[in-house]
């Protein structure tokens, strides 16, 4: 009965932010500046807004102006009143293949961590090239059509249920030619793949504020020193994740045919950094009575928890040290 009444409530959320996301994009107000064309901090600012309000809402967000972007930089026109998601996951050894037959092309396979799978209209698929082709190509396609099948509970767990993420099997789906996105290897390879982690971090800034906005909030006007030197150290780390966000966006603007991989890498680090020390310290300072009556924190600390780990802890930090370790070699 239990799982029961949480599925029933995860289709609530779903439905109910669906809902929401649609008047957003008929309204105009997903419209974000593109990354690095002059208003790049401007995007990451409404990333970040929409992270501080709901992260499950923000997820979709951030998947749907990040396909607009893709678009944009090959040249192509996003369909208008459409939903859209980037679908790309290879965990766990998972993910699509494009596949050659009398037929023309087809995806095959499966793809985890698919957000939108009930929700958005037409995702953007990473997916193994046919033969003989050698890398990944991307591939526009519909998602309200046979043999795209969103996996039921793949999902299993509150935090970030908002966020309709299942896995999706792909079972002979076709794919035009028109459909193809760029060469294989453009997905990973072009400019923007870099910025779009970039806005990923602005979210996980959002993420984090909005969860301190809800500690805040707890605290009595007359909260203990202990309470004092946690909201003040969090504060700070804050603040420096977020000049560092904004000095990464006027970078990308001053030079973007730069490569700011390294730079980003940094932001995605840092600001990585300062949500898991909220994450951390924020049920310290709040402590069980607000954790277990306040529903809306409770949400937003299971949200972030899981919402930052799309950053791979020590292993994207051990490619930052690398890349340092070299540079400071090269000197």
């Amino acid at each position: 009965m239990v799982n029961a009444r949480r599925r029933e409530g995860h289709l609530g959320d779903v439905a109910l932010v669906e809902g929401e996301l649609r008047g957003l994009l008929s309204a105009g107000e997903l419209e974000l500046p593109l990354p690095s064309g002059g208003r790049t901090a401007a995007r990451w600012l409404g990333l970040a807004g929409w992270g501080r309000r709901d992260l499950g809402l923000a997820r979709l967000v951030e998947g749907h102006t990040d396909a607009v972007a893709i678009l944009a930089e090959a040249a192509r026109q996003a369909r208008s009143e459409a939903l859209y998601g980037v679908w790309a996951s290879r965990s766990g050894g998972t993910g699509a293949r494009l596949v050659r037959s009398d037929d023309g092309l087809a995806l095959h396979g499966t793809v985890r961590f698919c957000s939108g799978a009930h929700t958005i209209d037409r995702a953007l698929v990473v997916a193994d090239a046919p033969e003989p082709a050698d890398g990944r190509v991307l591939v526009e396609i519909a998602v309200d059509q046979p043999g795209l099948v969103p996996e039921p509970d793949t999902w299993a767990t509150a935090a970030m249920a908002a966020a309709d993420t299942v896995d999706v099997r792909f079972d002979s789906v076709p794919v035009s030619l028109d459909a193809l996105i760029g060469p294989a290897g453009w997905y990973t390879t072009r400019p923007g793949f870099a910025a779009g982690g970039g806005g990923v971090a602005a979210v996980w800034w959002g993420g984090a504020a909005g969860l301190l906005d809800r500690a805040i909030a707890c605290l009595r006007s007359s909260a203990d020193p202990h309470q004092l030197a946690h909201l003040g150290e969090l504060h700070a780390l804050m603040e420096a994740a977020s000049a560092l966000l904004l000095r990464t966006a006027d970078a990308l603007d001053a030079a973007p045919d730069a490569d700011h991989t390294g730079s980003l890498a940094v932001v995605r680090c840092a600001v990585e950094r300062a949500a898991r020390e909220v994450v951390e310290r924020v049920p310290r300072m709040v402590g069980a009575a607000a954790l277990s009556r306040d529903g809306d924190l409770a949400q937003a600390l299971a949200d972030l928890s899981l919402y930052i780990r799309q950053h791979h802890g020590e292993r994207d930090h051990a490619a930052l040290g690398a890349s340092v370790l070299a540079m400071r070699g090269a000197r």
